[in-house]
């Protein structure tokens, strides 16, 4: 969900990316490899894998409407831009778009506008070897694709998700547990007016003025919660690459417990638990890993199949009580008629 920003000269593109500095990401990237070695599932509208910026930054990906694998085709082209952000290399010497994760690779998948469709996308893209799926997109959604964010997340993917824009409540699938919900700010570290708000939000980080490709070898500057998604995501690659042992659980704990607190003391609904701080994520101790902010938010189709006693005793020893009452009562029985007999 990006914003229309306003096109600026293709030939200074590398100094709009002024992000760089507050987010110390040359910093970060050294200490994350640059993202090496993981791959990152973009679930979008397709991916300009030609754009000059992303030459050997994309794998292959999947159409799941037609089963086959993602051709250079972005159709929005919301795509190329999230692509960019969270890979991007730029090319010649210092020109072009450089992404939080240089090194590495993004998986195309399309398309976002149905939830089944979606949710197959996510586990074709688990099972071919991505470790972190963006999601910058809204989408109106049931439990089938509440399903397969668990089912990735249990198999440890990292789910990224933009909160939404328009200032409303976070939309799906951002507001699903497992899902990291992403918010922007502006350079003052501000929540923006358009990001979305609501007890879901689990980060935010930058959002305005962002420069982002556009398929053809174009560019573009545009605000939105997408932006901010992809930031994350391209963070996330570079934890994972700097910690391949760590689990998806541990990597979103991370995140949310080194967050800088904006707005109100403590975690609230506009910064959620703050502001991304990817230098203090990749360098702080390692811990236990405990259950991540993410999964407080409730399940929101969830069915209850579980029962309780006021007992507090488990089931099978209820059972065996009881049975054990109904011996010794027919063993007394009996005893009583025999005693009556003689």
């Amino acid at each position: 969900m990006l914003l229309t920003g306003v096109p600026a000269r293709a030939d200074s593109w590398r100094d709009r990316q002024w992000y760089f500095g507050p987010m110390r990401l040359e910093e970060a990237q050294q200490l994350g490899k640059g993202g090496a070695g993981v791959t990152v599932a973009v679930i979008d509208t397709g991916v300009d894998t030609r754009h000059r910026d992303l030459r050997g930054a994309t794998v292959p990906g999947w159409i799941v409407t037609r089963d086959e694998p993602s051709d250079n085709v972005d159709t929005g082209p919301h795509g190329t831009g999230i692509a960019t952000l969270i890979a991007g290399r730029g090319h010649g010497e210092g020109s072009g778009l450089l992404g939080v994760a240089p090194r590495s690779k993004v998986m195309p998948i399309r398309p976002v506008n149905d939830d089944l469709l979606v949710a197959n996308g996510i586990k074709w893209a688990a099972d071919h070897g991505a470790k972190v799926v963006n999601m910058s997109f809204d989408l109106e959604s049931d439990q089938v694709l509440e399903d397969a964010i668990a089912e990735a997340f249990a198999n440890d993917v990292v789910l990224v998700g933009s909160a939404g824009n328009g200032g409303g409540g976070v939309v799906d699938p951002a507001a699903f547990p497992n899902v990291i919900a992403v918010g922007s700010v502006g350079r003052d570290n501000r929540i923006a007016s358009f990001s979305n708000h609501g007890p879901e939000v689990d980060l935010v980080t930058y959002g305005v003025s962002i420069p982002v490709a556009r398929p053809g070898n174009k560019y573009d500057v545009s605000n939105g919660t997408s932006l901010s998604s992809a930031l994350v995501a391209g963070g996330v690659a570079l934890i994972r690459a700097r910690y391949p042992d760590m689990r998806a659980e541990e990597v979103v704990n991370r995140l949310m417990s080194t967050a800088v607190d904006r707005g109100p003391k403590g975690r609230d609904d506009r910064y959620g638990e703050g502001q991304l701080d990817l230098v203090a994520a990749l360098t702080a101790p390692r811990a236990e890993p405990s259950t991540p902010p993410a999964s407080r938010k409730p399940a929101q189709n969830a069915a209850t199949t579980t029962s309780t006693n006021d007992s507090g005793l488990p089931p099978f020893l209820i059972v065996a009580v009881g049975v054990l009452v109904l011996v010794v009562g027919v063993a007394v029985l009996m005893l009583l008629r025999a005693r009556r007999r003689s």
